[in-house]
């Protein structure tokens, strides 16, 4: 018999019990910090149910999924930027279970530019942005967690079929993408993955492979889009 403390993280993610702690501060949709509870195995994790979703006018309920689709598509590229995320029911109904990260709130995307160790991590986090169009890359939303490695949380604005990137990660213009972001876009421009048809539409899948290849015909950071608002708001 597997014990609790040898569960896989992504199976205890939907095993566990999930006992709301309270609401994250800032947050614009309802996150709720929890603790995860299976035998005598307890973590924390961050909560986002469909229910405390506020409308959008561009982007249709169900962030959640978008969250759940990001981490699927990080490990399917073995880009692993993202904390563990699954899609499961919660005490408010379904949503996004995610992996809490240890990590200092003190830093951030502004921050960590100026250590040059973590600069290829930080362009190979950009490059991801690119790939899943992220339309809210806060500052607060990149972090070096307490095991020294680079995190991107809250994507529940990704994925849109057209163009909608907004970020605070613009210092790498006319670079070149680094080498796992070009192996990325090569995987994708042979084929989108099935798994992603569970969460969005084929007009979103399909925009994935586009986005692949234009980023293969001219690779580089791209320069920031004259037609519309670039930055997220806040920033943090």
């Amino acid at each position: 018999m597997v014990s609790n403390f040898e569960l896989d993280q992504e199976e205890f993610l939907r095993q566990a019990e999930i006992y709301p702690l309270g609401a994250i501060r800032d947050s614009s949709n309802l996150a709720l910090l929890c603790n995860l509870v299976s035998g005598d195995r307890e973590e924390l994790a961050v909560y986002k149910p469909l229910s405390g979703e506020r409308p959008l006018r561009d982007f249709s309920p169900g962030l959640y999924k978008r969250e759940a689709a990001t981490y699927e598509l990080s490990v399917y590229l073995n880009m692993n930027f993202v904390p563990i995320t699954i899609e499961r029911e919660g005490p408010y109904g379904i949503g996004s279970l995610q992996k809490f990260i240890f990590h200092d709130p003190s830093q951030n995307y502004f921050t960590l530019t100026s250590d040059p160790k973590l600069l290829l991590y930080l362009k190979s986090l950009c490059g991801f942005d690119l790939l899943i169009n992220n339309a809210d890359r806060k500052a607060s939303h990149v972090m070096v967690g307490d095991d020294g490695h680079i995190y991107g949380i809250d994507h529940g604005l990704c994925f849109h079929e057209e163009d909608k990137l907004r970020t605070v990660m613009w210092d790498f213009i006319g670079e070149p993408l680094p080498e796992d972001v070009i192996n990325a876009c090569l995987a994708l421009v042979e084929c989108q993955p099935e798994f992603l048809c569970r969460y969005l539409t084929e007009a979103e899948v399909k925009a994935i492979g586009v986005r692949a290849a234009r980023m293969l015909e001219e690779p580089i950071f791209p320069d920031v889009p004259e037609e519309r608002f670039f930055y997220p708001w806040p920033i943090m």
